[in-house]
């Protein structure tokens, strides 16, 4: 069975952006509720459907199939609410992949650093730029961003 196991953060200052390679992402959900997403997203000239589900801890079922770029951009057309964009920034540091994601638009001024884990007894090295760690709380999933408000401390307007 396909799963993610992730740890997030939030990003303090800009000691992270030094080597660091970008992407673009757009993403939008085609279902959404607490329990299940279906996510599709175009990462540059590249689309994905990911369909995440809920488990316990730092766990999630995780099944991700590519799909083509022009399908992907009707799908995005089809969702109920914009989509969001963020530029994904791979980093590494102590030997890990980190994902940092700059967030655009609403939620700009948000930045959230993600990496994925072997085991959820995986331990690591934060890096000297990492913040609080945001991975139980909901309100920094991206399923929960792409209809909420801006959350206290980024620099969006509120919609």
């Amino acid at each position: 069975m396909a799963i993610e196991i992730e740890r997030k953060f939030l990003v303090e200052g800009d000691g992270w952006r030094a080597g660091a390679r970008a992407s673009r992402i757009e993403q939008g959900y085609l279902s959404n509720s607490p329990d299940v997403s279906v996510r599709v997203r175009i990462r540059d000239q590249a689309a994905s459907l990911t369909v995440k589900g809920e488990r316990s801890g730092l766990t999630r079922d995780e099944f991700e199939y590519p799909i083509p770029l022009d399908e992907a951009r009707t799908m995005l057309a089809l969702c109920v609410l914009p989509p969001i964009i963020k530029t994904r920034h791979d980093v590494l540091f102590a030997g890990r992949l980190w994902e940092v994601d700059e967030f655009a638009g609403r939620h700009t001024g948000l930045i959230i650093a993600e990496i994925e884990l072997a085991s959820e007894a995986d331990e690591i090295t934060l890096p000297p730029w990492i913040g609080a760690e945001v991975t139980h709380d909901p309100r920094y999933r991206n399923s929960v961003l792409i209809a909420a408000d801006p959350l206290p401390g980024t620099l969006g307007p509120a919609t």
